[in-house]
């Protein structure tokens, strides 16, 4: 079951809105928020919650919990639709392929993760104009087939987005034995300088990205920096990378294949002595575009 904790909302000073979900599934923490201009408070409520379901899996289990009486009427007691049809009809689309159930919350009763959706939904709505660039509210494409659900198998179309800066974080380690990271600390495998060749590797990975994942788009990189740190102490050595440009569209593909170009390396010059070693790869944070500021918390060793 994932639980989504949603809020909206709308500073009138600026004429502008925010939206915020909290995702919590299989004990993983993740954010997404977002601020639309000239809107109102109940469609950033609508936008949370779809939102927050339009990223889950398909026919995932998902409980979506709101204080907005506005939302959680028109999703539980067929409450009549005059407005924001447009939001409507994408939020019951996003509910019919996967199994939604509504949790209303009243105002004093707020829980930690709703007061976190809650903060988020008010920050984005107060952002002033040279803070964000906003996207129009729109949601991933699904289509249809034989009357079942599966992802579009294509491109994305992205010409009508505009150029943000956009940022994204990866993190990874290779796990080892004792023994094998002391080989590395001293310089002593075969293959030589085990820490520096996987930094350049990692850097020669995340600008050959388009061509080892089929449907990424080519991006123009200003910024990509990895790092490749032993920790002796936990018997693993830890991989950041972080990359950064101005694109229509988001860079964690990037600084993900960093990551596992560099891992993979660390496990080509130490198979020869450890070949039971492990990888472990996840997104830390990304940002810029329709999505906003994204910050992925992580249960395992990895995320300090």
């Amino acid at each position: 079951m994932i639980e989504i904790y949603t809020d909206g909302a709308y500073n009138p000073v600026l004429d502008q809105g925010g939206w915020a979900a909290v995702l919590i599934e299989d004990s993983q923490k993740r954010f997404f928020s977002g601020t639309v201009k000239k809107t109102t408070n109940n469609r950033m409520e609508i936008s949370a919650a779809l939102e927050g379901i339009s990223h889950t899996p398909i026919d995932a289990e998902v409980v979506v919990y709101t204080d907005s009486q506005y939302l959680f009427g028109s999703m539980t007691k067929h409450w009549k639709r005059g407005a924001n049809q447009d939001l409507w009809a994408k939020l019951d689309e996003a509910t019919n392929s996967h199994k939604v159930r509504w949790e209303w919350i009243r105002g004093d009763d707020q829980t930690p993760l709703h007061k976190e959706a809650h903060q988020r939904a008010n920050k984005e709505a107060s952002l002033q104009a040279n803070d964000f660039v906003s996207d129009a509210e729109t949601t991933r494409p699904i289509s249809a087939a034989k009357g079942k659900w599966y992802p579009n198998v294509t491109m994305v179309d992205v010409g009508e987005k505009a150029v943000t800066r956009r940022e994204a974080i990866a993190r990874g380690i290779v796990r080892m034995k004792p023994a094998t990271i002391e080989l590395i600390l001293k310089g002593s495998l075969v293959k030589g300088d085990v820490l520096g060749v996987a930094q350049v590797a990692g850097i020669m990975a995340a600008k050959q990205t388009p061509y080892l994942i089929p449907l990424c788009h080519s991006l123009l990189t200003e910024v990509i920096e990895v790092q490749v740190v032993p920790q002796p102490a936990h018997s693993y050595v830890e991989i950041s990378a972080r990359v950064r440009g101005e694109a229509k569209t988001g860079m964690e593909m990037e600084a993900l294949t960093a990551v596992a170009g560099a891992a993979l390396t660390v496990y080509d010059m130490c198979k020869g002595v450890d070949p039971g070693m492990t990888i472990e790869i996840n997104l830390v944070k990304k940002s810029g575009g329709r999505s906003g500021t994204v910050i992925i918390e992580h249960s395992g060793g990895n995320t300090r």
